[in-house]
């Protein structure tokens, strides 16, 4: 044979072996699925999640792009446990190889719990409570948990030197657990606590704030609950305005959604947050969140959209790793989420043996004039604490 022709083909052949390095024999399209509540008294919460996966959807498309994309497939759970595990089983049926999302533990105990059955990994933020991770399911995994939001709040209020405190606290698992770790480390402190348990479907709180006000006669009143609760604690106080120093809230309370659409309610009241409101990103792991999420979305995102984001990228990237091995299951996308340790938007995400985030630690802000400074820890602080300060003074 011709040397010039033995040469043109080992030309044509190397590059050939070029092309199959740089494309993929087994590109893949993963599926994902997610529960979450798009309506009814927790849709803020889920929308926010919601938005904040597909914002990591689409980084992550973006990154991969002609070599592997993901998809995620929502339906709206409503706040039903009922209707999370049908979505859970329904998405099951239609393929999707793992979860994220999902609010409040009552709703992603039975979720997960079905997830787990049908050997999906689940990972979530919406869910504290301490027995979730407890099951010994190996694809049970979570970013956040009652500690680090309890260790906030005890920061905070250790911080104002309070020395009696009302907690005000929903019977649901998670408030409850929440209100019981916040009274221990409170109490240890040297911080006098007085209780009152509320039912999940209250809707008018005139009668508790009245002992609080006339009995407990508390410096500050803590709210743990959910956005309704928060809403209908914060009007009743308003409107009876006991001589307390702050009223301050756990989760879902100081995000955008609470400082546009309740400003006068919400005036001088803390909840923890990750982020101030506007956000100023400045880190280049910051701006690609903002760039994919306001390409998407007209608002600017909170926590809830940041903590919906992180997990879906970690989950997502797990998935990658565990196709590049060879196999992608429960075992294989759990395994490479053990091996997380890394900085995040959300903080330190490190995984333990039950699929929690030991590093977990969230920041307080304060609701003024339409935006949230964030105002503990002092290492992360934005503003000085508006303190004494209530919406009505």
């Amino acid at each position: 044979m011709n040397k010039h022709i033995i040469k043109s083909l080992s030309a044509v052949a190397l590059g050939l072996s070029l092309n199959l390095v740089s494309v993929p024999a087994f590109a893949e399209n993963f599926l994902l699925g997610e529960h979450t509540p798009l309506s009814g008294k927790l849709a803020r919460v889920g929308t926010g999640s919601h938005r904040g996966i597909l914002s990591a959807v689409k980084v992550l498309n973006e990154k991969y792009n002609g070599q592997h994309s993901f998809e995620v497939k929502t339906i709206d759970d409503e706040s039903s446990p009922a209707k999370a595990v049908s979505a859970v089983e329904k998405l099951v049926s239609q393929g999707v190889i793992a979860f994220t999302g999902g609010y409040s533990s009552g709703i992603i105990g039975p979720a997960s719990e079905a997830a787990h059955k049908a050997n999906r990994v689940y990972i979530t933020f919406g869910g504290v409570a301490g027995p979730l991770s407890k099951r010994g399911h190996e694809g049970f995994f979570r970013i956040n948990n009652t500690a680090g939001y309890g260790k906030a709040i005890i920061g905070l209020i250790s911080d104002m030197g309070l020395k009696k405190v009302s907690i005000l606290y929903s019977n649901k698992e998670a408030t409850v657990k929440t209100a019981e770790f916040v009274e221990k480390g409170l109490t240890e402190g040297g911080v006098t606590i007085i209780k009152h348990e509320f039912d999940g479907h209250t809707k008018d709180f005139k009668s508790i704030i009245n002992k609080v006000k006339l009995q407990d006669k508390s410096e500050a009143i803590l709210m743990v609950g959910y956005e309704t609760d928060y809403i209908g604690i914060l009007r009743a106080a308003k409107l009876l305005k006991p001589k307390v120093k702050a009223m301050i809230g756990i989760w879902s309370l100081a995000t955008g959604k609470m400082a546009t659409e309740f400003p006068t309610l919400m005036e001088n009241v803390y909840g923890t947050s990750m982020l101030p409101f506007p956000v100023a990103f400045t880190t280049s792991e910051q701006k690609v969140f903002h760039t994919a999420y306001t390409a998407e979305f007209d608002n600017e995102p909170s926590y809830l959209e940041q903590f919906g984001y992180v997990q879906t990228l970690l989950l997502g990237e797990a998935i990658i790793a565990a196709h590049s091995k060879g196999e992608v299951n429960l075992k294989t996308i759990s395994e490479e989420l053990r091996k997380t340790d890394q900085m995040t938007l959300a903080g330190r995400v490190r995984f333990d043996e039950n699929g929690d985030n030991p590093e977990f630690v969230q920041r307080v802000g304060q609701h003024r004039t339409g935006k949230i400074e964030i105002v503990w820890p002092l290492s992360a602080k934005t503003s000085d604490k508006a303190f004494p300060g209530t919406p009505w003074n």
